[in-house]
């Protein structure tokens, strides 16, 4: 079961390598990934290019990389990383959208996890103008600069980030301010809060991703808090004494499992696919996001009760079952996958034919056909390479 999914995952890699992956402006050294294929004139010179499509990209190298480090692999991260630098003209912190920023930090800081790597110089002033951009009223970070649109997508992966570079206080800050505000009827993340000139305005719609980085900063955070509380990775809470010491974050744990809960129950199949309608562009990254730490939950999350151990398997059957149902769906050409919008349908066969994604009021639309987006076929990558981690750990989906 590991080397069938370590396989699916070196052909999704493959095929984004076949199709996407190209030099900057012919520069020597660089790789950026073309947004679609087949790609337009526009897309072949970066014209288009989408920073945190780039980030999510870097994100899948780093995947491969550390699953099965080799020399191509870990030139392909320097490659990459030298060309999305150089591509946005005026270093890293030169984007408006906090979101866009906080993916990068992300990728770009678990790019020490490869062997010979260490974490790239631009990464750690990235991390600073985003920490600087929390709004001094409500605490949190804005959707972009001069905005009043506080979202999941943007404060999440900030979380996430802060508790990653041990900053757990604003990590917790954040992520209780999702909790507060944004959790709905079925126990699920809503994206964000409008401040209009009556007063606050929820925008209620629910995206795979939003559960993906809550899910995420709750597990940082729990982690963080165990190593506050003294306690080793996975060391069970045997006595009184270990019981109040993680008092304190039970409740961060609670609200992962019920979140996990939320999402194999209003956003997946009986049999355990993730079935949100995202079509392509921006929306073709957010189904791969959730599984990302989806897995995550399912490698990490403490074994120590019962409940949680129950959590861990839910969370790599949704991982493997949608893992399953995509690769049984993909097309194939010249040998290599190309993914679907749709998790439960047959992809469709990208053309270059129709309208190609474009981006209105900062935010990608849909090409025409979705498969056609990169967006699309890196959340296919994402998942496999998700199924080779939660499969190496010895979970298996039955159907």
């Amino acid at each position: 079961m590991q080397e069938k999914w370590a396989h699916r995952a070196d052909l999704a890699e493959a095929a984004i390598d076949e199709r996407h992956a190209s030099r900057l402006w012919l520069l020597p050294r660089t790789n950026l990934a073309v947004v679609a294929w087949p790609p337009t004139t526009r897309d072949k010179v970066f014209l288009r290019w989408h920073y945190w499509w780039q980030a999510h990209y870097l994100d899948c190298l780093v995947d491969a990389a550390v699953r099965r480090p080799t020399p191509a692999r870990q030139q392909r991260i320097r490659r990459t990383l030298r060309g999305i630098r150089i591509r946005n003209l005026r270093g890293l912190t030169a984007n408006r959208y906090y979101d866009d920023k906080a993916w990068l930090a992300l990728a770009g800081a678990r790019v020490k996890e490869v062997k010979k790597f260490r974490v790239p110089k631009a990464i750690r002033p990235l991390e600073s103008n985003i920490i600087a951009g929390a709004d001094n009223l409500t605490g949190v970070l804005p959707w972009r600069t001069n905005e009043t649109f506080y979202n999941v997508p943007t404060n999440g992966p900030a979380a996430i980030m802060m508790a990653r570079t041990e900053r757990l206080e604003r990590a917790i800050g954040l992520t209780d301010w999702i909790f507060d505000n944004l959790i709905n009827e079925q126990g699920l993340v809503m994206d964000g809060v409008r401040l209009r000139m009556h007063g606050p305005e929820i925008v209620r719609d629910v995206h795979p991703y939003c559960q993906g980085v809550t899910l995420g900063a709750c597990l940082e955070i729990s982690e963080k808090l165990r190593e506050r509380a003294g306690l080793e990775p996975g060391q069970p809470i045997t006595g009184i004494d270990d019981a109040e010491k993680v008092e304190h974050l039970m409740l961060w744990v609670t609200r992962l499992r019920e979140l996990v809960h939320a999402v194999a129950k209003d956003m997946a199949t009986p049999a355990g696919v993730i079935d949100a309608h995202t079509g392509g562009g921006d929306g073709g990254l957010f189904k791969g996001i959730l599984v990302r730490y989806l897995a995550e939950v399912a490698l990490r999350l403490s074994e120590d009760t019962p409940l949680n151990r129950a959590t861990r398997k839910i969370a790599a059957r949704l991982v493997l079952a949608s893992a399953e149902s995509v690769w049984r769906h993909r097309l194939e050409i010249d040998g290599l996958p190309v993914f679907g919008a749709d998790w439960t349908t047959d992809a469709n066969l990208p053309r270059n034919a129709g309208v190609v994604g474009t981006s209105i009021a900062g935010a990608v639309r849909s090409s025409e056909i979705p498969e056609r987006d990169l967006s699309v076929q890196l959340s296919g990558w994402m998942l496999m390479e998700a199924a080779a981690r939660v499969s190496a750990a010895g979970y298996t989906y039955n159907g």
